[in-house]
């Protein structure tokens, strides 16, 4: 399988339990989007896309057409086993072998999850967003396992240097949880925020504590990575997790 400089998570999941997180290469978009870009909603060539998904399933032998979500910034968790082949939605989870969970990114955090035996995958787009608002919980949640079960694997996203929010973000997060403040740089009047560590601390109070991946930066890294913040038009990388038959 040539998987370009695509991610194979490190992480101590079942054999059977497939994951990736795509980067830029691979695929035939030009431009602003070259090469492998996997959204239909960015304004690149259509025809462009379905061949960067046609190539995706290639090199992946896919069991199954992902189950491509329009992501809302929300806390929608769609059933991968159920679903259409798009559907609304910031996460999916399935319970079964063959069904491909995937999210979209270009800065926020792509998260994987399955439970130590390998029969539940998940996958859940975490923009500050849904971060704040518990999309990584309610992806918990579909796993239906309690938290002392769960693998987690954080992909890339945009890192603690690169990521300026204003105040209104920090207070969503402290109000929650005053913890949260220890994710914030103050920059001025405005704030760095780490993503990782504020995903780190919601699954940590899940009672999660087998957490792996994190540490690349889609901001900093534009060879490797899309990033919406550093360049505004711009493609999506694609992270999967799916099972196959133990």
């Amino acid at each position: 399988m040539n998987t370009h400089d695509w991610i194979i998570p490190d992480w101590p999941a079942p054999s059977w339990v497939k994951a990736v997180s795509t980067t830029r290469s691979g695929g035939v978009s030009a431009g602003a989007y070259a090469s492998l870009n996997l959204a239909e909603h960015v304004a690149d060539d259509p025809i462009a896309v379905i061949e960067n998904r046609r190539r995706l399933r290639e090199q992946l032998a896919l069991p199954t057409e992902p189950v491509w979500l329009q992501q809302v910034h929300g806390c929608g968790i769609v059933d991968a086993d159920a679903a259409a082949p798009v559907a609304e939605g910031d996460g999916a989870v399935s319970r079964s072998p063959g069904h491909v969970c995937v999210v979209m990114t270009a800065d926020c955090l792509p998260v994987l999850l399955c439970d130590r035996a390998g029969t539940r995958v998940a996958a859940a787009h975490a923009g500050w967003r849904g971060l704040a608002d518990g999309v990584i919980e309610a992806a918990v949640a579909a796993l239906g396992v309690p938290g002392n079960s769960v693998l987690v694997w954080l992909g890339p996203a945009i890192g603690p240097q690169a990521f300026e929010v204003g105040a209104e973000v920090r207070a969503a997060f402290v109000a929650n949880n005053p913890a949260a403040a220890d994710a914030f740089t103050a920059q001025g009047e405005r704030w760095h925020a780490d993503l990782y560590r504020l995903a780190h601390q919601r699954l940590a109070a899940m009672g999660i504590a087998e957490i792996y991946g994190g540490g690349l930066c889609t901001y900093t890294d534009a060879a490797r990575f899309y990033s919406y913040r550093r360049d505004g038009v711009t493609g999506r990388m694609a992270t999967l997790i799916w099972s196959e038959n133990p």
